[in-house]
């Protein structure tokens, strides 16, 4: 297969500027492309609330509710608060945007390493999570737990590559499918609660809960379990941040997708809470022999271990797994709309094959698969680190959007901002109680990660200033004392590499050097070869030959005999420019090149490496059949 059909393939065939409007998404499959993170959380939120009250015994298990009920009307202040951004920010952006234009340059760069953070944690923690539950499926494939990351890691990355419209249809069945199946056992589990009058029947075998508690109540636990159940909150920002993927009318389906996407959210914590309470099933703990999943146990106590079990918990795994997809969604647009500003490489602006950001693609996949490397696919201690990072940005972009409203001078600005203004103290308080919590257990690592990457950004940005600074011009072409510069050709022999190269040279310049070391032995004689193939005909058209130079070098220093004749041109006229035109042979197989010595490409570093503003290095191809 040719190279570029395999490209094809892989990747998809070339997209025209032209063709964004096509790639562009409605809320069908912007729920899987921008959702998957959010909806995902609901088969860990609960659980992780209900691990942590495990000293509790049997009295934690009834705490669960009330715990999700607080996080869910948290998540319904978000959703408006984020429903409002969209409105005022319909260019997307997202947290970075909000707080940069509101708030200054450093509370912007502060959102944007916090979801940066978040959205790399959300690809580790995400794929290592499906693949735990995988791997509590099928015990066999504990040994190839790295490896099924990493193949998972390359699969999302290649479909994301493929493009906007092709990673949103590649995740809309097991999303869906995700969303159905738990809503038939949400829905067919308080059926049978409501017949039972609250006391259901377990329709499987279950793990016996603790009885014993071994912890009095207190109110940090219950704060440690909701800063716990919080990470249920991770990825609503993403519609936000991604508000251009969709087709028209953007705004409208970007509030729509974000509706739905609430929506099967909180139906799914308040069922699964209920549900848990109702049943009687409480955390086990996943450190110890025998572990299950609470949402394992509750799927089978409402419908058995049958087919509708399976079915049901393959989807859990697979929307898991997949809930990576979130990142690759708003990491490469993050990066895009960074890098605009001159706080990321300017590569991270550009477009690939098929309009996506491939470089935000690649680099997210890079640094999630070197997390994924470092922990061995299991990625547990990172998990403390997801709420810490969005609810940071949360409250900065809820905080800008204050500001962003006090600046307006409408009547109905004052509405907004009491929205607006809600969701920054909610999201603030919430960030605190998961900061003090959390920071033993990994939290203390954002005070290491999120500096890092604003060090990133400001020395990304130092740099490019430098380059302006230093290239900036206001000074007019000048036409006074134009001359042809030297040109010098190092000449090794006769051949037609050599002969391109000269006459090349010979349209620069009629000051030609061909400058011939020594201390090799190849190419025949060189003082016959140039009489007749340079001179003679030079003096039978009447013009002037270029010059054969040899410079002796037996300690076989190829290029300081070159760089030495290049400063004593210098010397003789300070104020002419030289040209080095280098010839170069071009193989047609890359791994031809194996088979020579790349003398083109270490002469043209060493060229660089000398800094002379006055020398202009040009390279002359010569390409081979």
């Amino acid at each position: 297969m040719r190279r570029e059909t395999l490209l094809d393939f892989l990747f998809g065939k070339y997209l025209a500027t032209s063709d964004e409007g096509e790639q562009r998404v409605g809320p069908v499959a912007g729920i899987p492309m921008l959702g998957l993170d959010a909806l995902s959380s609901a088969a860990y939120g609960p659980e992780a609330a209900a691990t942590v009250l495990i000293p509790l015994g049997v009295i934690g298990i009834h705490y669960v509710l009330p715990i999700s009920l607080a996080i869910i009307g948290l998540l319904t202040i978000v959703y408006f608060s984020y429903r409002q951004t969209i409105s005022a920010y319909p260019n997307g952006g997202g947290s970075y945007t909000v707080a940069h234009e509101n708030l200054g340059t450093f509370a912007g760069l502060l959102a944007a390493a916090a979801l940066m953070l978040d959205y790399i944690l959300v690809v580790a923690v995400g794929i290592a999570a499906g693949v735990g539950a995988l791997i509590s499926v099928i015990p066999g494939l504990q040994s190839h737990t790295l490896l099924i990351c990493l193949l998972t890691l390359g699969l999302i990355t290649m479909i994301n590559l493929r493009g906007v419209r092709d990673s949103g249809k590649a995740f809309i069945i097991p999303t869906y499918l995700f969303t159905l199946t738990l809503f038939w056992v949400i829905g067919f589990g308080c059926y049978q609660t409501i017949l039972a009058h609250g006391h259901p029947v377990a329709a499987a075998t279950l793990p016996p809960p603790i009885a014993q508690g071994t912890e009095a109540l207190s109110i940090w636990l219950i704060l440690r379990a909701f800063a716990s159940g919080c990470t249920a909150m991770t990825g609503v920002e993403a519609v936000s941040n991604g508000v251009k993927v969709f087709k028209e009318p953007v705004t409208k389906n970007a509030k729509v997708t974000l509706s739905l996407i609430i929506g099967i959210l909180i139906v799914l914590l308040a069922g699964i809470a209920y549900l848990a309470q109702a049943y009687g099933i409480g955390a086990t703990d996943p450190g110890a022999p025998g572990y299950e999943s609470l949402l394992s146990q509750l799927v089978a106590a409402v419908v058995g271990r049958g087919v509708i079990y399976f079915v049901t918990m393959a989807s859990v795994i697979a929307v898991l797994m997949l809930s990576a997809n979130t990142g690759f969604a708003d990491f490469p647009r993050m990066c895009q709309i960074i890098s605009r500003d001159n706080f990321l490489p300017t590569a991270f602006a550009e477009r690939g094959r098929r309009l996506v950001f491939s470089h935000g693609i690649l680099a997210i996949a890079l640094l999630s698969g070197l997390l994924l490397i470092l922990f061995g696919g299991v990625t547990d201690n990172l998990i403390p680190l997801f709420a810490i990072g969005a609810f940071l940005a949360f409250t900065l972009s809820q905080t800008g959007m204050v500001v962003h409203w006090l600046k307006q001078k409408e009547s109905r600005s004052h509405f907004s901002i009491w929205i607006n203004g809600l969701g920054a103290l909610a999201t603030f308080i919430t960030l605190v109680i998961i900061l003090v919590s959390k920071f033993a257990e990994g939290g203390w690592v954002t005070l290491i990660l999120i500096p890092a990457i604003l060090a990133v950004f400001y020395g990304t940005s130092r740099h490019y200033l430098g380059v302006a600074k230093q290239v900036a011009c206001q000074i007019p072409l000048q036409f006074d004392d134009i001359r042809p510069p030297f040109v010098i050709v190092p000449v090794r022999g006769w051949s037609r590499i050599t002969r391109k190269a000269i006459q090349f040279g010979l349209h620069l310049s009629p000051h030609v050097f061909g400058v011939h070391v020594e201390s090799e032995d190849i190419g025949g004689n060189i003082d016959e070869q140039w009489q007749k193939f340079v001179i003679e005909p030079a003096l039978a058209r009447g013009l002037t030959p270029p010059k054969l130079v040899k410079r002796p070098s037996p300690y076989r220093r190829l290029f300081s005999s070159l760089l030495d004749f290049i400063d004593e041109l210098e010397k003789s006229d300070p104020g002419r420019q030289v040209a080095i035109v280098i010839p170069s042979l071009v193989e047609s197989k890359w791994y031809h090149y194996l088979l020579h010595n790349q003398r083109a490409m270490l002469l043209r570093a060493a060229l660089r490496l000398r800094a002379d503003r006055k020398v202009v290095v040009i390279t002359v191809p010569w390409y081979l059949e």
